[in-house]
């Protein structure tokens, strides 16, 4: 009896703030999002840790490049079933082309999830070296990836030459992210490519494999984290056979304008309402110019105005009477008489006395 307390009491203490959090989220969207990044978080330190244990029994038995298969499967197996978030796969019979190098766009940290859907068997990652000290970064390592120090072009370039190598050795394929970081906006785009899997491909003679996963703005950005499904879509293969350095540019440009066209091709359109319609038409529709007037000085009793004077105007003489000679000081307290003028040019005007 004292061991089932034992058990059953600290799970009693740590179901009363999840139960707490599980009923905010379902009334708060803020609430939601922080509700369902914990869980995805959660769960992917959870399998990651387990990944770590498993790629030390597979690499002993000579699997260690299928870790990321399993793992990846497990994390997604899970994540979508929590968190209600369904991957659809098109075009799943090319990824087993193999060796080849496989590049997809980079929207947000969810991108894991499609990657976990499609990560093929005998397969690794290439990514920048920051990621070894995430909660994926023991696994990654375990199973191969291949860390890349962006700020080191030398070392990145022997690393690209040193994976292109065992690649074709091993018959692995790799994935890279040819934008180079994450970009997560409304409206379906693709940062420009950096060449770098494109190099690797061309030296190697391996194929470039497209993987697209649709703008999942809908379902997740910032304060905003919903449930659904995300399309994913496989392009043919583009051989490299034949390719020079000289080509990675025209390979690199051909590459992004078909993952673009597929891009448009899958997301979801956009719904924008007549509210937001009208106050855009608003910002677009530009101002009528506007003519800056400028007011004389204010002259009250004990105040002293400054007018510039031109050669063109005469001042009245009904402005004083003969019998008042009219006055004004100079900044240095001396006094001038009407018609003179200071260094600058200006006329000092008294305002006459009653």
């Amino acid at each position: 009896m004292s061991f089932l307390a034992s058990v059953v009491k600290p799970l009693a203490y740590i179901s009363v703030p999840v139960l707490l959090f599980r009923s905010i989220a379902n009334t708060s969207p803020v609430g939601r999002y922080f509700w369902r990044a914990s869980v995805f978080l959660g769960s992917l330190v959870v399998v990651s840790t387990w990944g770590i244990v498993l790629a030390v029994g597979m690499t002993l038995v000579g699997r260690r490049h299928d870790v990321n298969y399993v793992v990846a499967r497990t994390f997604y197996n899970l994540v979508s079933r929590v968190l209600e978030l369904e991957v659809e796969l098109e075009g799943e019979e090319y990824l087993k082309t193999r060796p080849a190098v496989i590049v997809g766009n980079h929207q947000s940290m969810l991108d894991i999830l499609y990657l976990a859907r499609m990560f093929p068997p005998k397969a690794s990652i290439m990514a920048k070296r920051e990621l070894q000290w995430t909660p994926l970064g023991p696994w990654m390592y375990m199973s191969g990836a291949i860390f890349i120090d962006r700020g080191n072009s030398t070392q990145a370039q022997k690393s690209l030459e040193a994976a292109g190598e065992e690649m074709k050795r091993e018959g692995i394929s790799l994935v890279m992210f040819p934008e180079g970081t994450r970009h997560n906006e409304e409206v379906p785009t693709l940062l420009p490519f950096k060449k770098g899997a494109f190099h690797l491909a061309v030296q190697a003679g391996l194929p470039v494999i497209p993987v697209v996963c649709e703008n999942y703005w809908r379902l997740y950005h910032k304060g905003v984290f919903g449930a659904g499904v995300i399309k994913i879509r496989v392009l043919p293969p583009i051989r490299t056979t034949g390719l020079t350095v000289t080509d990675v540019a025209d390979l690199a440009t051909r590459t992004r304008e078909q993952m673009l066209a597929a891009l448009c091709d899958i997301s979801v359109k956009v719904e924008r309402d007549e509210d937001d319609m009208s106050k855009d038409l608003v910002e677009s529709t530009p101002e009528p110019p506007t003519v800056e007037i400028s007011s004389g000085p204010v002259v009250t009793d004990n105040a002293i105005a400054s007018i510039p004077a031109t050669p063109s105007e005469e001042t009245p003489s009904e402005t004083s009477e003969p019998s008042r000679s009219v006055q004004s000081l100079r900044p240095d307290g001396s006094v001038s008489e009407y018609g003179e003028t200071d260094d600058e040019g200006m006329v000092h005007v008294r305002r006459p006395m009653d």
